[in-house]
């Protein structure tokens, strides 16, 4: 490749960080490149790299172009990244093959499309039939996710089909305006609200404190609830790549179980750091970190064998999520020259069957895929992370489509820091 021959165009526009982590990337690698300020200042049947925010590829350019331009996303990935798209993927996946690690490896989920309250009486003894002999029981918790929210809007918790008419009631228009009756901080509007995920609350978490990495003393400290933020990054027709610097991000307070008497109050159980008052800086921690830390939950402490065991279930979730999207190709649709990132999001609980007993092994539970994921929340502590995830990228998925040669690199082997998850061929969308 000449000099300058590689077009870039780069767009970011909410996102001022990303696109700085996308122009240092470029820098590192082994190409020389010219950055356009439009695409309508393209050269054409020249290379190009469309690196930039979904709303701004052209997306005809990646499917008309597949040997020149490369993109960076794919244009159909619903099944992924869509709540209620994710939960039929899966549920349609594991019907088929009831041994799929998928088929544990999610809380149990039921589908609502809805969009007025009084629309549940009848759900209840039909779609719903399922749920509400659960509810009827009386002894779980259910999470209520909106399918198009994100950053933990609109997240509600019930254990009763009253608690969730209540929640129904709460999102409709009170006024000609279309204000929310229920005017809490992740109220959404009710244009996103229609169609929703119910999963099944994870009521044991694997609870650490993210002060233990700075001062561990033998003072008792309180637990804190987290989740997992994985990058994960697909290219091509298709690999799938797990970044081995996994976040654990945590929730604001300690955490303790749901109860009636205090369910309005979701800081426990929200770990999202944009819900965090600081916006998530203190509550950021790198799994690795976490390594030698008193497990806040039980006796004992988190080990490196714990975590190698905890990515690799993580690896193997994600290798199974990417098949099971693969089967529905008019919801999910990869291609040559397409790659893009997701923040996965996971849980680790402790299994039912560990009876307290230190060292058990913990069960992943995956949560969400997140398209464009809001890297900004990591926190300036843990800037240098995202600089060597955008380094990666480039060097995994833009080097190779542009002509720099690599060597092999098989499933469970790691290079640039990102350990290969799945390699597979989708003929029909090459």
């Amino acid at each position: 490749m000449t000099a300058s021959s590689l077009q870039v165009f780069v767009e970011w526009p909410h996102a001022p960080l990303t696109k700085s982590l996308v122009i240092a990337a470029l820098k590192s690698l082994d190409i020389p490149f010219t950055v356009l300020d439009k695409l309508s200042e393209r050269s054409e049947n020249k290379p190009l790299l469309q690196w930039a925010t979904y709303d701004a590829i052209d997306h005809e350019i990646t499917f008309k172009e597949r040997e020149l331009a490369l993109s960076s996303c794919y244009t159909f990935r619903k099944a992924l990244i869509r709540k209620h798209f994710l939960s039929r993927t899966v549920h349609s996946y594991t019907t088929k093959r009831p041994l799929s690690i998928l088929k544990s490896a999610i809380p149990r989920t039921f589908e609502l499309e809805l969009t007025f309250a009084d629309e549940l009486d009848e759900m209840w003894t039909d779609e719903l039939w399922e749920l509400a002999a659960v509810l009827d029981e009386g002894n779980s918790w259910w999470i209520l996710k909106p399918g198009m929210a994100d950053r933990g809007m609109g997240i509600r918790l019930f254990n009763s089909k009253d608690g969730l008419t209540t929640i129904m009631e709460g999102f409709e228009p009170e006024d000609d305006d279309g204000s929310e009756k229920d005017g809490a901080s992740t109220s959404v509007p009710t244009s996103q609200l229609r169609h929703f995920v119910i999963q099944e609350y994870i009521p044991d978490p694997l609870l650490m404190n993210p002060t233990d990495i700075l001062s561990d003393g033998p003072e008792a400290k309180a637990g804190f609830k987290f989740h997992l933020r994985a990058y994960v990054v697909a290219s091509g027709i298709i690999q799938v790549y797990l970044y081995n610097r996994v976040l654990a991000l945590f929730s604001s307070t300690p955490y303790s179980r749901p109860t009636v008497e205090t369910v309005d109050d979701l800081s426990p159980h929200l770990t999202n750091t944009s819900f965090q008052p600081h916006h998530g800086e203190e509550n950021v921690r790198l799994l690795e970190e976490l390594v030698g830390c008193p497990v806040r939950s039980r006796e004992g402490r988190l080990t490196q064998s714990d975590v190698d065991h905890i990515l690799d279930q993580v690896s193997n979730i994600l290798a199974e999520a990417f098949q099971a999207a693969l089967q529905l190709p008019v919801h999910f649709q990869p291609v040559h020259n397409g790659f893009e990132l997701y923040g996965v999001d996971f849980l680790v609980e402790h299994p039912i069957q560990d009876q307290g007993i230190p060292g058990k092994t913990y069960q992943v539970k995956l949560l969400e895929f997140n398209a464009e994921p809001a890297i900004e929340m990591t926190g300036p502590r843990l800037r240098w992370v995202l600089e060597d995830l955008f380094a990666g990228i480039g060097k995994v998925c833009v080097e190779p489509f542009f002509g720099v040669k690599k060597g092999e690199w098989a499933v469970g082997e790691v290079k640039h820091n990102f350990t290969k998850c799945l390699e597979t061929q989708v003929g029909a969308y090459h």
